[in-house]
């Protein structure tokens, strides 16, 4: 009697923490996925600009930050001491160094529980003012990607700005990368005898145990009698620009008047653009029924604010927008709890950034895949061992 493989759909973060995390527990793994590429929403550009599909950053303390320092996989920057001079404020049109006092101290404040039921904004203005609630509702841009986290559920948002903006800097920075962090997911799964086929799109559920480690669109395909649920996510806009660098350049900008936000990838990890460039990637929540082309005019504007004369110093560029691309949002009333099951029955598992699993951005996709390969090594039946005639 063998055990049966493990079948992976899907070669994102998700899949392949999945695959490790089976493959350590005792099982076979196969793992497909449909690009000729792994990565999933977490590939970034190659050559001379290294530019990622959104802000990508590890929170430290994490599950996911835990599991890779536990697996010898974590290799960051943090935010050099000399890059904080450049972090300012977008209020009312202008560059600004601080915040609303009210807006610190919602901050600040990690007592006050935030109740799910309420949206961020009614709540952050009940306690800390009308101010305070709309500039901290636009500074949850840079984590919900969407143009209004003030409609959210408090205790969602809450939770996520006090951690983007903690002090010191919660945030880290992949070294050269996530690619780099996806090829060293790569290299542990291979050597744990996990099998990798690349260009290969599954278009039927496989034999379970199977996990499937894709978008929601693409689990529905495969998942048609079960209903995933649509779930709300972020839809943004995003400018990536090289210009020469310049002293006094600002690191970040946070957009308390859009929810919008500009950062200097290169600042802590000047190997993502050549020497003497900064690398700069600018992103702003798309309105409803808003253009690309009108999101983008909005966000160069603000560019324009943080960095004078870019245009003029411009080395390389590039424009997309992100559908789906932040996890889930919940909205009043609901907590991950009440996302899409991890477990669909008959050996079947979810995981990625939108399931039913707590955690940050990325930190959903490895605390899913972790529960899923937790219940599939339970399902799998043990070896029977064989026992010699004569004992």
């Amino acid at each position: 009697m063998t055990q049966p493989p493990v079948t992976v759909v899907g070669g994102g973060l998700a899949g392949l923490v999945a695959a490790i995390a089976c493959t350590e527990g005792g099982a076979e793994v196969q793992l497909y996925e449909a690009h000729a590429t792994l990565g999933g929403r977490w590939r970034a550009t190659t050559g001379r600009y290294i530019a990622h599909q959104g802000p990508h950053v590890l929170y430290n303390n994490g599950p996911l930050w835990n599991w890779l320092a536990d697996h010898d996989l974590l290799d960051v920057r943090g935010v050099p001491t000399s890059a904080l001079a450049g972090f300012w404020f977008r209020r009312d049109g202008r560059l600004r160094r601080t915040l609303p006092l009210g807006a610190i101290g919602l901050l600040a404040d990690r007592r006050r529980p935030a109740p799910v039921a309420d949206t961020f904004r009614d709540w952050a203005t009940r306690h800390y003012g009308a101010e305070a609630a709309q500039v901290a509702s636009n500074m949850a841009g840079v984590v919900a990607f969407d143009a209004d986290p003030g409609r959210l559920s408090a205790a969602f948002v809450a939770e996520r700005l006090r951690r983007a903006f903690s002090f010191p800097a919660g945030a880290h920075y992949v070294a050269g990368g996530w690619n780099r962090l996806i090829d060293r997911l790569a290299a542990r799964a291979r050597d744990l005898g996990v099998r990798i086929e690349l260009d290969h799109r599954i278009e039927e559920l496989p034999d379970s145990p199977v996990i499937i480690a894709t978008s929601l669109a693409a689990a529905r395909r495969l998942l048609p009698e079960q209903g995933i649920a649509e779930v709300p996510s972020g839809h943004t806009v995003l400018l990536d620009v090289a210009v020469q660098a310049r002293r006094g350049d600002a690191f970040v900008v946070s957009d308390t008047d859009e929810a919008g936000w500009l950062e200097r990838f290169s600042a802590p990890d000047p190997s993502l653009a050549p020497p003497g460039e900064s690398l700069i990637q600018a992103q702003l929540p798309i309105r409803p029924g808003e253009s690309k082309a009108d999101a983008l005019t909005r966000l160069e504007s603000m560019v324009d604010l943080a960095l004078p004369d870019w245009r003029s110093r411009l080395t390389w560029r590039q424009d997309s927008v992100a559908r789906d691309r932040t996890g889930a949002l919940d909205l009043p009333g609901t907590t991950w709890r009440e996302r899409p099951a991890i477990d669909r029955g008959s050996g079947v598992y979810l995981v990625g950034d939108q399931v039913a699993a707590p955690g940050l951005l990325s930190e959903v996709s490895c605390s899913s895949a972790l529960t899923a390969a937790e219940a599939v090594i339970r399902s799998i039946p043990p070896i029977p061992r064989r026992v010699h005639p004569n004992g």
